[in-house]
């Protein structure tokens, strides 16, 4: 049965990195499907591959999710509570994508992993790391505050500005060309800005595909670590066949390297879910949040990217739809303030903030409902 309930938290964790895919596929492809430089199957296929390539590079989330998130000195991280912690993630992200918002898969697996936590431990609040200091700044030390909840509010403002500063940039240049003669004036026109754009666009998607695949496959591959070596620990593998032996983590929960099979899988799991696609999401912030150009998503896609990335060198999990729609949003109202469809902006952003409590709730009820039916926490 402990075996059964291992093999079980990997296929779910699958399952979660799949429906990550083809949830989270629009927020790196909508920009550049709503200005029509890539048709939608060109554009999922470019963000797939960048997905692929972008999961392999780094593994500073995996750390933070496997190890800097929940202690598991006080409570044991047993695969029913990683079972409970996906499903919970896994509900709030298929009722967001029927409704069509943009919301957080990466905060929607972190509010689940603490919920099933704070459930497995009694309603233990040492079960979940706050902060633990880690160096000279913030974002060195562990815990949900310094790397996740702050940069919840960090790192969209920061995608926001990013992209108003660089739309406000590229209008301030259009200016200046439209003033000269000559060749600098006609390259001024909007007839070759969007002709050139559009072929930079095309490497801005590419980034933003393979920010997505840094920052979010990542963290199902520190649920799948931290699963296996917490078996180990506990002696569910010892008994496994030869051919089997891969499975085995010599480490402890609290310091993990996330093994190349665990990282090659995610990465080939997470490229399938974004070749499947997720249109709802991509209606809404590719064409109901503001009308796009390329220059545009270009700007969007650039503030956002460099945003994600370096999330990802710093071991920070931050949400790819939290930042592209900052920086949509923006980019917009660089255009002109009323340009956003506020209205819209609303709707996500109550996504976003009940995202961490509705999904940490759903997994702590799992828990308990575990726990009633007599399964092993």
């Amino acid at each position: 049965m402990d075996l059964t309930l291992v093999f079980s938290v990997i296929v779910i964790a699958l399952v979660f990195e799949y429906i990550n895919g083809f949830h989270d596929t629009a927020n790196s492809i909508a920009t550049v499907v709503a200005t029509k430089v890539l048709s939608p199957t060109q554009a999922v296929m470019l963000a797939a591959g960048m997905n692929l390539l972008g999961a392999l590079w780094g593994t500073a989330v995996a750390k933070t999710i496997a190890s800097g998130l929940v202690d598991t000195g006080v409570v044991n991280v047993t695969s029913m509570v990683l079972i409970c912690a996906l499903s919970g993630g896994i509900i709030w992200n298929l009722i967001t994508w029927w409704w069509g918002l943009p919301s957080s898969s990466s905060h929607a697996l972190v509010g689940g992993l603490c919920g099933a936590a704070f459930a497995a431990s009694g309603g233990n609040f040492d079960a979940i790391i706050w902060h633990i200091p880690g160096g000279e700044h913030w974002w060195q030390g562990k815990g949900l505050l310094p790397k996740v909840v702050l940069p919840m509010i960090i790192s969209p403002l920061a995608g926001f500005i990013l992209g108003f500063v660089i739309m406000g940039l590229l209008f301030a240049l259009f200016s200046f060309l439209a003033d000269r003669k000559g060749l600098l004036q006609r390259i001024g026109r909007p007839r070759f800005a969007n002709a050139l754009f559009g072929k930079l666009q095309i490497v801005s998607a590419s980034a933003m595909g393979w920010a997505h695949g840094s920052n979010d496959a990542q963290k199902t591959m520190g649920i799948i670590a931290l699963a296996l070596a917490s078996a180990g620990v506990a002696g569910q593998l010892d008994n496994l066949p030869q051919w089997l032996h891969f499975l085995h983590l010599d480490a402890d929960p609290k310091n993990l390297e996330i093994p190349l099979w665990i990282k090659l899988t995610c990465a080939i799991v997470m490229a399938a879910g974004t070749a499947a696609g997720g249109w709802r999401i991509i209606k809404t912030l590719g064409h109901k949040l503001v009308k796009l150009h390329p220059v545009h998503g270009f700007a969007a896609e650039t503030a956002s990217a460099t945003m994600i990335l370096t999330a990802s060198g710093l071991g920070i999990p931050v949400s790819t739809t939290h930042n592209i729609s900052a920086a949509i949003m923006g980019v917009g109202t660089a255009k002109r303030f009323n340009a956003i469809r506020w209205t819209v902006v609303e709707r996500m952003i109550w996504a976003w903030i009940l995202t961490l409590p509705i999904a940490g709730g759903l997994a702590y009820l799992l828990v308990k409902l575990a726990h009633a039916a007599g399964l092993p926490i």
